[in-house]
């Protein structure tokens, strides 16, 4: 039986989409292959990562010791005005967020408005206020050994982490927040897609929606 989505007030209202689910879940995977699912200009992807709050008052070694798995870390509040803005036809000039200086850069991202909207990010089904704007919530579940360890990779590939920075930061905040905050945010899903961008079936019925919801556009 198909999930019952709720649709969104106005034939012509964006929907969007909500991705949740642990670091190195796949959420990035899911998210990407929605937007190549739609043609130019139908789709646009708003990341909770780029609204990390600008940590330029703090040291370089007081940024690395920053809880950024906690929802205080986020700027939630400019996260939601930003959606809704995309959301009434307004563009938007997104913040972007540096992981390898624990910092905003002074320029941002201006993001048009699109007819599918996805948000993604480990904390975005954890929030009332953007949880009640998703018309379809995800959220990508995959095994804490895959998640780890595709953590591990990207953080010492794209990050500039030693190994070291990264095993204390996994045990000091990204597992004890993932158990209080990310986790227990998976009740509030509408579809749990175990594998993460692996699970071919559960991303084929997701594109099949997004390519027919975004054709009635």
């Amino acid at each position: 039986m198909a999930p019952q989505v709720t649709p969104p007030a106005s034939a012509r209202a964006p929907l969007v989409i909500g991705i949740a689910g642990g670091s190195g879940s796949g959420k990035s995977t899911i998210s990407r292959a929605v937007l190549a699912a739609l043609p130019a200009g139908r789709g646009v992807l708003l990341q909770q990562d780029h609204y990390y709050r600008s940590q330029a008052h703090l040291s370089e070694s007081d940024r690395a010791a920053v809880n950024y798995d906690h929802p205080e870390a986020l700027e939630l509040d400019l996260l939601t005005t930003h959606l809704d803005q995309l959301r009434t036809g307004q563009p938007i000039l997104r913040p972007t967020y540096d992981f390898t200086i624990h910092d905003r850069l002074k320029e941002g991202v201006r993001i048009e408005p699109a007819p599918i909207i996805v948000v993604e990010g480990i904390l975005v089904l954890a929030d009332e206020r953007l949880r009640s704007r998703f018309h379809v919530k995800l959220f990508v579940d995959t095994d804490p050994d895959i998640r780890v360890m595709r953590r591990i990779r990207r953080d010492l590939e794209q990050r500039g982490r030693t190994f070291a920075q990264v095993r204390k930061q996994y045990y000091e905040t990204v597992r004890p927040m993932h158990l209080a905050f990310v986790e227990p945010s998976k009740r509030f899903a509408d579809i749990v897609i175990p594998e993460g961008g692996q699970n071919q079936v559960a991303l084929d019925f997701l594109l099949s929606f997004v390519r027919q919801r975004a054709s009635e556009g």
